[in-house]
């Protein structure tokens, strides 16, 4: 995923939609403060995964 990232200059943060440095440690979000909303959004149960993750899932990302 962070390499499409960095291939897109139109990448927008998914949080405040701003746009996105490819190089940034925080990508896909603009700042650290965006990456923050979204890790406590996944930590207050308001992100869920749709199924459960299978191995062919797994093999995918590489």
């Amino acid at each position: 995923m962070v390499a499409q990232a960095r291939n897109n200059p139109e990448n927008r943060c998914p949080i405040c939609h701003k746009p996105t440095n490819p190089d940034a440690a925080t990508l896909p979000f603009c700042s650290d403060r965006c990456q923050k909303i979204d890790l406590g959004k996944w930590l207050d149960g308001k992100y869920i995964i749709s199924r459960p993750v299978e191995e062919s899932d797994q093999d995918e990302g590489e």
